[in-house]
């Protein structure tokens, strides 16, 4: 897993403290003790969060949902975040084993020209929606950084938060970006253990997992304001990851104080061509202690709970730690525009559009979305930024 040419090295401790953390962390050494104890805190040390994402833990769900609920609404009030995301293209150069967009899988594919992102950028914004996430399969050559800057900036007409989940880059890429209208960025490290990472990771330049894991923050030294972090839980051990995932946010925060840090917590979801995929289950118990605890231990943070779960997950979630969901949501390449404009969704499937990245389970339009919340007691929101 050597850099390769062109991949840009920083000095930086925060990759040491997350592993050695990680590596030291034995979930089954915690008891009910020390679950309760660290319920009892105002505040959530490293030790507590250990505590928390324990089996110990699971006997204390509700009182973990009584303190997160209520750090949650402290710093969000009853808000609730949402975004579209947009899939430009989805050829890829990497071989990830557990992945619908992987170099091997034959699937169809697509880059859509940047005509094809306005008319789709059109259709979204015409929902309502003020923030997008832009997606890329990981291929240098087919969307480049050239090629997303532009689509930023045809973003930029259409909506007022534009996220990037790309790639990683080096800092005068994303810098690029940023001058371009990207505001945040976010990277899965899918997980944290880079020994099974390495036997999921076959081929391609994503099998240099220290350049992965320092993509946040070279995208802070670029000038984003904002970073997101994520594990595909399933992949590892999900205690660890989350950990992992959890510290690798809390050092950046402590480093960079003016970074607005998020949080994502995806589950393994099927893919073309292998329903069957499993790895390492995780129920919806466990992501929501997850959530719970990221809450409790990082108040300020933002998290984000995707399609990839149930309507009724998220929608239980968003009441207690979850702070941004998504609506409206296809994983396909240039989808939106029959998914918005026909009628007839039986000839969803013939249109000339490329495959999904990953099976969804929440197929909510944003009104949907939009009166669930509201039907909650909960304030949607579409943007709470403004740039003067």
């Amino acid at each position: 897993m050597e850099y390769q040419a062109g991949m840009e090295q920083i000095e930086s401790e925060v990759m040491t403290k997350v592993i050695s953390q990680m590596t030291s962390y034995d979930p089954a050494a915690y008891t009910k003790q020390d679950v309760v104890s660290a319920l009892n805190k105002r505040g959530c040390s490293i030790q507590d969060l250990k505590a928390l994402l324990s089996p110990a833990a699971e006997s204390y769900l509700e009182e973990l949902a009584n303190k997160a609920q209520v750090k949650t609404r402290k710093q969000f009030g009853n808000n609730v975040y949402l975004f579209t995301p947009l899939y430009l293209a989805n050829y890829c150069e990497n071989y990830c084993v557990y992945c619908g967009f992987n170099l091997f899988n034959k699937i169809k594919r697509q880059c859509l020209n940047f005509e094809q992102i306005e008319t789709e950028m059109k259709i979204i914004s015409d929902t309502g929606i003020e923030e997008i996430l832009l997606l890329t399969g990981e291929s240098y050559h087919r969307s480049s950084i050239d090629y997303i800057g532009k689509a930023c900036k045809i973003a930029r007409k259409y909506f007022k938060m534009i996220g990037l989940e790309i790639y990683p880059a080096n800092i005068d890429d994303y810098h690029y970006l940023n001058q371009c209208g990207a505001d945040y960025v976010t990277v899965f490290q899918e997980t944290y253990d880079s020994d099974i990472y390495e036997t999921l990771h076959l081929f391609g330049h994503k099998r240099v997992w220290p350049y992965r894991f320092e993509s946040q923050e070279r995208a802070l030294r670029a000038g984003m304001r904002g970073v997101g972090f994520g594990t595909l839980f399933g992949l590892g051990d999900f205690r660890k990851d989350a950990l992992a995932t959890a510290l690798h946010a809390y050092y950046l925060q402590r480093k960079y104080p003016a970074a607005e840090i998020s949080l994502s917590v995806p589950r393994l979801r099927p893919i073309i061509n292998n329903q069957k995929i499993k790895f390492k289950n995780v129920s919806e118990a466990q992501l929501c202690q997850i959530v719970m605890a990221y809450r409790i231990f990082l108040p300020f943070a933002g998290i984000t709970v995707s399609t990839r779960e149930s309507a009724e997950f998220r929608n239980g979630i968003v009441k207690i730690g979850a702070t941004k969901i998504s609506a409206g949501v296809s994983t396909g390449i240039g989808d939106h525009q029959e998914k918005y404009a026909e009628e007839d969704q039986e000839n969803f499937s013939n249109c000339e559009t490329g495959d999904e990245q990953f099976a969804i389970e929440d197929t909510r339009s944003l009104q949907q979305v939009y009166d669930d919340l509201k039907a909650a007691g909960l304030q949607p929101v579409l943007n709470d930024y403004l740039y003067v």
